[in-house]
C-alpha cells in the first residue's frame, strides 16, 4: 500500500463527508493505493456514525473509536500502530489541511529520501490570539530541539516514512514534538514543505491558553528525557553526590570548630546552637534524597510497562 492517511478527530461530524471525498479524489487522480484511518477520540456528536456511513461507500476507510476522550497524541499513536502504508500522512479533520498537498509530501518521502516532512502554514487564517503564541512556541522548540529548519512543529499535516511512526512513542501531549521524537530515535533527515492553510469551515477551534502552557511544560519534559531519561542517575546522582559532599565537609568543619573550642576559655562553640550544623545536616539529607531519587528512577525505567493502553469502544475495518 502506498499511503495511510491517519486522521485523529474530536467532534468533527460536519467536515467528514467533504474531507473523505476530497482525499478519495486526490488518491484516484494520482493512482495511489491507500487507506484512511479515522481515530475518533471519544466524540460526543455523530462523528462515528458519519464515519460508519462513509465506510459503507468507501472500503478504504478504517476507524477506531475510543471509549472516552484521551487526546490527540494517543489517537495518533493508535493510528500509527494501525497504519500499513509505505508513507503515513497525518492531517486534521477540520478541513484546514488540504489533501491536495498529499502527492508532493509523498514524493518528498519516496524520492528525496526524507524520514519526515512537516507542513508549514506560512500564511494562516487563525486569530491573533493563536498565531502569536504559536510563533513563540515554535521559536523555543527550534532552539531546544536543534531542528533549525522547521517553522511549524505543531502543524497537523505531516508525512512520515513508515519505519519512523513504528519506532517512536507518542504519548501524553507529545504530538507537538514528533519531529524531535523522530530525531532522537535516529530519524534525523527532516524536511519542510510550505502548505496551504484554510479557514475553518465548520465547528470551532479547540486551541486554548492551557494548550500553550502545557506545550512548554511538555517541551521541558522532553528535553529532560532526552538528556537524562535513560540514565536519571546521571543528574540526580551527580546532584546528590555534590550536596552530600558539601554537607560532609560542613559537618567536618563544625566538628573541628567544636574540638578547638574545648578547653579554650576565649572561644566557645555550641554545636546545637550553630546554624552551620543544621545547614550541613540538611545538605547531607538532601544529597541522600537526590541520590535515592536517581536510583529509584533507574529501577522504574528498567521495569516500566507500556504507557500507551487505551480502551477501544468500536472498530471499523480489519
Amino acid at each position: 500500500m502506498d499511503i495511510s492517511v491517519v486522521i485523529p478527530l474530536y467532534n468533527e461530524e460536519e467536515s467528514l463527508p467533504e474531507l473523505t471525498s476530497w482525499i478519495e479524489r486526490v488518491m484516484k487522480s494520482n493512482g495511489f493505493t491507500y487507506e484512511i484511518i479515522f481515530i475518533d477520540d471519544g466524540s460526543t456528536d455523530g462523528s462515528f456514525y458519519q464515519i460508519r456511513k462513509l465506510s459503507e461507500i468507501n472500503p478504504n476507510i478504517r476507524a477506531i473509536r475510543f471509549s472516552r476522550n484521551y487526546g490527540k497524541s494517543p489517537a495518533l499513536h493508535t493510528g500509527f500502530q494501525e497504519a500499513r502504508g509505505d508513507v503515513v500522512i497525518t492531517m486534521d479533520a477540520d478541513l484546514q489541511d488540504s489533501p491536495d498537498e498529499i502527492p508532493e509530501l509523498y514524493r518528498m518521502i519516496k524520492e528525496e529520501g526524507y524520514d519526515l516532512v512537516s507542513g508549514w502554514k506560512k500564511k494562516r487564517y487563525d486569530p491573533l490570539s493563536k498565531t502569536l503564541p504559536t510563533k513563540l512556541f515554535n521559536a523555543t522548540a527550534r532552539r531546544v530541539s536543534g531542528i533549525k529548519n522547521l517553522h511549524d512543529f505543531n502543524c497537523g499535516l505531516k508525512a512520515y516514512r513508515s519505519q519512523v511512526v513504528k519506532n517512536i512513542e507518542v504519548y501524553g501531549d507529545m504530538h507537538r514534538y514528533i519531529p524531535y521524537l523522530a530525531k532522537n530515535a535516529g530519524y534525523g533527515h527532516i524536511g519542510e514543505k510550505e502548505v496551504k492553510h484554510q479557514a475553518r469551515k465548520y465547528g470551532h477551534t479547540k486551541f486554548g491558553l492551557d494548550r500553550f502552557v502545557n506545550g512548554y511544560l511538555d517541551l521541558g519534559t522532553l528535553w529532560f528525557q532526552t538528556k537524562f531519561g535513560v540514565k536519571p542517575m546521571h543528574i540526580f546522582g551527580l546532584l546528590g553526590s555534590f550536596m552530600f559532599l558539601i554537607g560532609f565537609v560542613a559537618v567536618l568543619t563544625v566538628i573541628i570548630l567544636k574540638l578547638v573550642s574545648i578547653g579554650n576559655p576565649n572561644f566557645h562553640f555550641y554545636l546545637t546552637k550553630s546554624v552551620y550544623f543544621y545547614l550541613s545536616l540538611a545538605s547531607m539529607i538532601m544529597g541522600l534524597q537526590f541520590f535515592l531519587t536517581g536510583f529509584m528512577g533507574e529501577l522504574i525505567i528498567r521495569n516500566s510497562s507500556e504507557r500507551n493502553s487505551y480502551k477501544i469502544a468500536e472498530r471499523i475495518g480489519d
